[in-house]
């Protein structure tokens, strides 16, 4: 699917499966949402307790394993790492904390603009303004540095682990939280979830589907490949929101979102800077990590970590807007993204060379 028109019906297709899972349970505009997921199952894990967002996800599970089963028979799976992990870790954490002051992933964020919800504009200007960031030091020569081959087993450990959640999805043992009310409650049927996962996978594994990517190709080469999924995909989860009745215009009283501008401008630009830095947005982490990359596994363990720490420490967004302490997090999160961005590109040894310069004049 390395043609144009495959992407767009893969696009096309996660779209339409998104506003079916919203109709069959899953909660408002949130058909699929990997940050919005991934903090669910931290809370399932006993990892924060905040008892409104806790369940594990099937179609988290579903998009690793079938990026792993596509990637098995179509003979791309590697089993790579070593590139910067605790810097990716601490860039997954990051990405996370600004999806959940924006309240969505990039994902969600186009999901949110087909339900209507005018606040995920702002959010997409944000993300654009970040990425745009990003690609100035790419440019600069910015660089986690190589991966290297590993044991095989090394990148089945992460698959391994979504086998895992599903057993426990599936026993559901007492030390498993799962909400009662709030999002963490609304759920489509297992099954059907972990259906539309797998597809989702598959397809995102074929075409590369990638939000950063595609901003990040249109602005770098002028090539529209991997947008043109994202536009598919709006495109057809809008249809089916207007056809299952899913759709309100407006900036207020949207689900599970809220309409201070400035912060959902800022979210989305934290998580799309640092999304750029590590080369994808939290899909493509996912999908990656099922092609057996260590690196994104680790970065999708840091935004694990940075779901749980955005919500024991507050600073999480809701539907009443941004506490306080999300957004001091979030200052300091711009500066520490701002120095990871400069130690790890040819700016520092730019300006050493020229010091060296002007003083041998």
């Amino acid at each position: 699917m390395e043609n144009k028109k495959g992407i767009i019906i893969a696009g096309a297709v996660i779209g339409l499966m998104s506003a079916l899972l919203v109709k069959m349970g899953n909660p408002a505009n949130m058909g699929v949402c990997i940050a919005c997921f991934i903090r669910d199952i931290a809370g399932a894990l006993g990892m924060h307790r905040a008892a409104v967002v806790q369940y594990i996800r099937p179609e988290v599970i579903g998009i690793v394993l079938g990026s792993f089963i596509m990637s098995i028979g179509f003979k791309e799976f590697k089993s790579t790492g070593g590139s910067s992990p605790f810097t990716r870790f601490f860039l997954g954490a990051l990405v996370m904390i600004g999806a959940l002051i924006f309240l969505g992933c990039p994902l969600r964020m186009v999901l949110r603009m087909a339900g209507g919800d005018l606040n995920a504009i702002v959010g997409l200007a944000g993300f654009a303004v970040g990425i745009v960031i990003g690609i100035f030091f790419l440019n600069k020569g910015f660089s986690l540095k190589r991966s290297y081959t590993q044991s095989p087993i090394d990148g089945y450990v992460f698959p391994g682990a979504m086998v895992g959640l599903l057993v426990l999805l599936l026993v559901a043992p007492a030390f498993i939280f799962f909400s009662e009310s709030g999002p963490g409650s609304m759920a489509a049927p297992v099954m059907l979830s972990l259906g539309v996962g797998l597809i989702a996978g598959a397809l995102a594994q074929r075409t590369r589907l990638c939000m950063v990517g595609g901003i990040r190709d249109v602005v770098m080469f002028k090539d529209t490949y991997l947008i043109s999924g994202f536009l598919a995909l709006f495109v057809a989860a809008l249809v089916g929101n207007m056809a299952f009745g899913s759709f309100s215009l407006g900036f207020e009283g949207q689900p599970i979102a809220h309409s201070d501008a400035l912060w959902n401008f800022l979210g989305m630009t934290l998580a799309g800077w640092g999304s750029v830095l590590l080369g994808g947005c939290p899909l493509r982490q996912l999908i990656l990590a099922g092609e057996g990359s260590s690196d994104s596994a680790v970065a999708v363990a840091g935004m694990l970590v940075g779901a749980a720490f955005a919500h024991n420490f507050g600073l999480a967004a809701s539907p009443n807007g941004v506490p306080a302490n999300g957004k001091v997090a979030a200052m300091i999160l711009f500066a520490v993204v701002a120095i990871i961005s400069v130690v790890n590109s040819d700016l520092l040894q730019a300006s050493d060379v020229k010091k060296g310069a002007a003083q041998n004049a």
